[in-house]
């Protein structure tokens, strides 16, 4: 008979719902959660605070875990001298932003995680570190000798401390304000940006710069928009070869679909193994561009298999998408993606084993720690020429080969998922599947689509207001800009791909909440958070792109689209007010406002406005409307309505008084005031969208 040992300590974060938290639950140090509790026993006991932040797939954070948290030395010594916090980054991208930004002022470099903080009892940060090994190591100090020496020098000197936190945080104020211009950006603005780009961009393999390397996402939607509104071919060029590499390579889970978060080396071979919902939720739109950009069906391939995993893999039985799944799994980087030479042969037998290793790269001495991560090294018909047997009777047999290996890994322990679902993340999922309905012509992804929204509504949505975070039926924390902004254009994308008004209101209901609720009528642009938040020692403007776009270009996205649909002057005001307060900030910074650089894209060329009048059950509507999904035109509204709709002040203001052609679902395309003439065959439709 076994008995399972209960945990030697548990500590307060036992009650919270965040699984990053939980894992933290049993360890000895006595942890908190942010909240009033700690910071009163940081007050009450003359303690500083020590605040972890990290979330649930992030390697190092697992590993300080295991060398310090769960050290009962290390833990003794945090638990005299700190009153320990520990925070989900993800949770709270508030704090995480604050004191990433504290952690940049004190050290000159950017931070990362785990960050460790150490905070005056009311929250005015004085030290900074991020990963710190249990002893001296690689000329790091250790946790304890850092422990040690922060403890005596508050004791000592908490007086200059304290000035020390103050002054932090008044240069975090300063870093928050932008000097702002007098008049909006132009589309030189764009070029010039584009121009800047490139000079960062790496040929050999795509992306920007060396090792590590990050998709850049927002950056290559830039490029793609320049393409087609200058003609610059280069940039459309430089967009699909990184996309192209990316999906050849070890950051593409060439089994399952889906990217990894970033590529340790510069090649994108070996990945840094944690998948992130966002990231893939990004780069479905991005291949999906492309693929409206090229004609080049690989792009399609990649969008469709990486929708395909989202809902396999990271969504909850209700219809939201869970957070991330971990890097590690049963103890190990990689074990669930890696192989041998001799895994691939007991699942396919020697013939098809051979003509799969020699294509993706499947080695006896191996590319990552005596194993093989899969990426593609040769091209199908080199491979036909090699094995003498024809290109499609190839391309049968590794899509084969690719089916029973994933069924054969689908039977090995995965890594661990975070199963808690963010507003904002879940926004850019459903924007993704809406696009990826349209563009592919494929119903299933509309559905799920629409399921998403529905669980956000029902979830997430309290009082008319959204909330962050749901997990295990219960949601919480006040939803930040990011989470209304992102949900906005979801529930545009939902109504282009599905017609449905309800999401178009709810789209505008969300506008609403974000003027008044987010931007600052002092003029510096959108807050992070809302105006009923808890007071933090900053509120921070949520502007410059990380590894998500800023809420502030969503935001401003959001509007300059609903604007069109809904002819409301204030929203495209609001837009052009954020637009001429970062022109500066967009041309010192190209990479960190690629995503208001792509809104201005839109307020620069004005969108294209496009009604059909018929039946949406109409087989004739379906095909015009598939043409135009088929187009790439980043600027555009959409709107299908019947012939009694269009006579309602309810519709966009593009549809009223739009009627049908001699029985016949019709087609207008609109620019400013002025609309074509009525088409009714898709070729005619096409003609008048190239021409855009």
């Amino acid at each position: 008979m076994t008995t399972t040992s209960l945990p030697r300590h548990t500590n307060r974060l036992i009650h919270e719902t965040s699984p990053y938290l939980l894992q933290h639950a049993h360890n000895p140090v006595e942890w908190y959660p942010w909240g009033e509790e700690a910071f009163t026993k940081a007050r009450d006991e003359h303690k500083p605070i020590l605040l972890s932040i990290g979330y649930s797939a992030c390697h190092w954070c697992h590993v300080m875990e295991r060398e310090s948290f769960e050290d009962d030395d290390i833990a003794a010594l945090m638990n005299q001298h700190f009153v320990n916090i520990k925070v989900d980054r993800e949770e709270r991208p508030d704090l995480d932003q604050i004191y990433q930004s504290a952690f940049q002022v004190f050290n000159r470099r950017g931070g990362g995680w785990p960050l460790t903080m150490f905070l005056t009892p009311d929250g005015k940060p004085f030290h900074a570190g991020t990963y710190f090994p249990p002893e001296d190591r690689q000329g790091m100090p250790g946790f304890p000798r850092v422990l040690v020496t922060v403890a005596g020098a508050y004791r000592e000197k908490a007086a200059d401390l304290a000035h020390t936190g103050e002054q932090a945080v008044a240069i975090l104020d300063k870093i928050e304000a932008v000097e702002p211009s007098d008049a909006p950006p132009g589309r030189d603005t764009i070029a010039s940006a584009v121009e800047s780009l490139t000079r960062f961009f790496e040929p050999q393999h795509g992306g920007f710069g060396s090792a590590p390397k990050f998709p850049g996402t927002m950056a290559l939607d830039l490029f793609v928009r320049h393409a087609r509104a200058s003609g610059d071919q280069d940039a459309l060029r430089r967009a699909a070869f990184t996309l192209h590499m990316m999906a050849a390579g070890g950051i593409y889970d060439q089994l399952g679909g889906g990217f990894h978060r970033y590529s340790v080396d510069g090649q994108w071979l070996v990945p840094h193994f944690e998948k992130m919902l966002y990231d893939n939720a990004l780069l479905i739109p991005l291949a999906l561009d492309l693929f409206q950009s090229t004609g080049d069906a690989a792009f399609a391939r990649v969008a469709r298999e990486t929708a395909d995993y989202l809902l396999r893999e990271m969504r909850h039985p209700e219809g939201g998408f869970y957070s991330t799944q971990d890097a590690d799994s049963e103890g190990h980087e990689g074990k669930f993606f890696v192989w041998t030479p001799e895994d691939v042969q007991a699942v396919l037998g020697p013939d098809d084993a051979a003509l799969f290793c020699r294509a993706y790269d499947v080695t006896a001495h191996g590319n990552f720690e005596g194993k093989n991560i899969l990426h593609v090294v040769l091209r199908e018909d080199i491979l036909a020429g090699e094995f003498g047997r024809p290109i499609a009777e190839i391309g049968l047999r590794l899509a084969d080969a690719r089916r029973r290996l994933f069924l054969a890994r689908e039977k090995r322990i995965k890594p661990f998922r975070d199963e808690k679902i963010l507003t904002g993340w879940n926004g850019l999922a459903i924007a993704a599947l809406a696009r990826a309905a349209s563009v592919l012509d494929e119903p299933r992804y509309a559905e799920a689509a629409v399921q998403g929204v529905e669980f956000l509504a029902r979830a997430l949505l309290k009082g008319g207001r959204l909330l962050r975070t749901w997990k295990d039926g219960q949601p919480k924390l006040n939803a930040y800009l990011d989470d209304y902004a992102f949900l906005a254009n979801a529930l545009i994308d939902v109504y282009e791909a599905t017609s449905d008004p309800r999401h178009l209101h709810w789209a505008t209901e969300l506008a609403e909440t974000i003027l008044a609720q987010y931007w600052d009528e002092a003029g510096r642009g959108f807050f992070l958070t809302s105006r009923d938040h808890e007071p933090l020692v900053t509120r921070p403007i949520s502007a410059v792109d990380q590894s998500i776009p800023s809420g502030g270009a969503a935001a401003t996205h959001a509007l300059l689209r609903l604007a069109a649909y809904t002819g409301r002057a204030t929203y495209r005001e609001h837009a052009e007010r954020a637009l001429t307060l970062f022109a500066k900030a967009m041309d010192d910074n190209p990479f960190g406002y690629a995503s208001m650089l792509c809104a201005l894209d839109w307020y620069c060329e004005g969108p294209v406005e496009i009604v059909i009048v018929d039946s949406r059950e109409d087989t004739a509507t379906r095909s015009l409307a598939r043409t135009v999904h088929a187009v790439y035109l980043p600027n555009r509204t959409l709107t299908i309505v019947t012939p009694e709709e269009s006579g309602s002040p309810d519709v966009p203001e593009a549809a009223r008084g739009k009627s049908m052609q001699n029985g016949r679902p019709t087609a207008y395309v609109c620019r400013g005031s002025t609309c074509s003439a009525p088409v009714t065959t898709p070729e005619a439709l096409k003609t008048l969208l190239t021409e855009c």
